[in-house]
């Protein structure tokens, strides 16, 4: 019997759904014409976009939307901007060298660095799986009142709706993806339209302020945000499924690629900060303008916005997207899952295993939350999952910068130094801000 871990075995893995990742590559043929040829590169963005926004994000956007109003709008921008150029490089990375940011750290890197990046990557999707967890969890429990501690063990047996969707191929998986995202935009275009937002201050909720790092409390939720938007995660998984296009070998096919991922890259994200900004100024309009400042549990903010917008639609409305949001990061977290440990540790395991691993580690501290703590702990653990993130950010982002630097890696398609010297000013916020929190935490722990 082939083994798991033969690459020519590819055919017998993936009639058992225990296909690795670098088995899809170049799976999807491009047509002729320019414009087919990008409508046939438009999917692994989309992919991408759905971890932009997960549930951890909605519990880090409504906290911060109901206690600050509107002020943190920026931060949704800011961290839009920074995931855009990052996601580029992912795509400039995979398509120049072949490689995937995983495999590119283990190639470049002795094991006494590459296995602690391993570990960094590995906690960040732990991370992730959580908020999926306790988003789904909540999903179920809003739509059908199923008990949080009983909706926790549920999401486990989503392992077969993954495998389902891979044995059906990897478009299956893009346009389930793009369908649930449309469900979302549909229902946060509805609450929008119901809460009715002051306009004017949604807009000055776009411009910079000093006052985010001067407030601890904001900062924290400020972070928090930028775990959710620029998930290292994503960086592993976009590097991993751009190679999902047959594009060919030579350079000018490869900087067409090039255009095209980035192209439909920088669509999908834009397309994630319209749900993003819609989230906050939903809690915005909502929560902080009737004096609620202190929203941070999903369930709470369901519960609330049905007297609030005085439409019993809008709960509904609310409770789909978030069961939605859950599903679609279960599938981009596992295929993050699989690049991570295959690029890492050449390991190939199932992806039923992998994710059965990962979602009983998530689950094991989401039932302990929802048991001891109820649904104010969850929210709180949300939130603490999205900082995670972000600290976890650099061990990513800085290899990432360094590789798409490298004309010996990167040949002709090197990052111009002018995009270069945006990727080292968007790392070094990032370090910066997550030493400010670091300080911040140790100064209140001390005091």
């Amino acid at each position: 019997m082939p083994s798991l871990f033969d690459v020519s075995s590819s055919k017998w893995r993936a009639a058992r759904g225990e296909a690795a990742l670098s088995d899809v590559h170049a799976s999807v043929v491009l047509p002729k014409g320019a414009w087919r040829r990008f409508a046939a590169f438009l999917g692994p963005g989309y992919m991408v976009a759905v971890g932009y926004m997960d549930p951890g994000n909605w519990a880090t956007s409504i906290a911060g939307g109901s206690k600050f109003g509107y002020t943190l709008l920026v931060v949704a921008l800011i961290s839009n901007v920074m995931a855009i150029v990052l996601q580029a490089l992912c795509a400039r990375l995979a398509i120049a060298s072949g490689r995937d940011l995983a495999q590119a750290c283990r190639d470049a890197f002795p094991r006494w660095i590459s296995l602690p990046l391993w570990l960094s990557a590995e906690l960040a999707i732990i991370a992730t799986d959580i908020a999926e967890v306790i988003g789904t969890a909540i999903g179920l429990n809003l739509l059908f009142g199923i008990p949080l501690e009983l909706g926790v063990l549920i999401t486990a047996l989503d392992v077969f709706l993954i495998l389902w969707l891979q044995n059906k191929g990897f478009r299956w998986l893009e346009a389930f993806v793009i369908t649930l995202l449309g469900i979302i935009t549909l229902s946060f275009g509805i609450q929008i339209f119901l809460a009715d937002p002051v306009w004017g201050d949604v807009i000055r909720g776009f411009a910079p302020t000093v006052e985010i790092l001067r407030n601890p409390e904001m900062l924290y939720l400020a972070l928090g945000i930028l775990g959710a938007t620029v998930m290292p995660h994503n960086l592993y998984l976009h590097s991993a499924i751009v190679q999902t296009r047959a594009y060919g070998d030579s350079l000018a096919e490869k900087r067409e690629a090039l255009r095209f991922a980035t192209w439909d890259s920088t669509i999908a994200l834009m397309f994630a900060l319209l749900i993003n900004a819609a989230i906050l100024i939903l809690a915005a309009a909502s929560f902080h303008s009737n004096g609620m400042t202190e929203v941070a549990a999903l369930e709470d903010a369901h519960q609330l916005l049905g007297p609030l917008l005085g439409q019993g639609i809008a709960p509904m409305l609310f409770a789909v997207a978030l069961l939605a949001c859950g599903l679609n990061s279960t599938v981009t977290a596992t295929l993050a899952g699989q690049a991570v440990m295959e690029g890492f540790l050449q390991i190939r395991l199932p992806p039923w295993l992998r994710r059965a691993i990962t979602r009983m580690i998530a689950i094991l501290p989401a039932a302990l939350v929802t048991l001891y703590y109820g649904s104010a702990g969850t929210g709180k653990l949300l939130i603490l999952t999205q900082v995670i993130l972000s600290l976890q950010l650099p061990f990513a982002v800085v290899p990432l910068v360094l590789f798409t630097a490298d004309r010996k890696k990167m040949g002709a398609m090197a990052a111009p130094r002018w995009l270069m010297v945006f990727a080292i000013v968007i790392a070094a916020i990032i370090i910066a801000l997550n030493v400010k929190l670091l300080w911040d935490f140790a100064t209140a722990t001390a005091g």
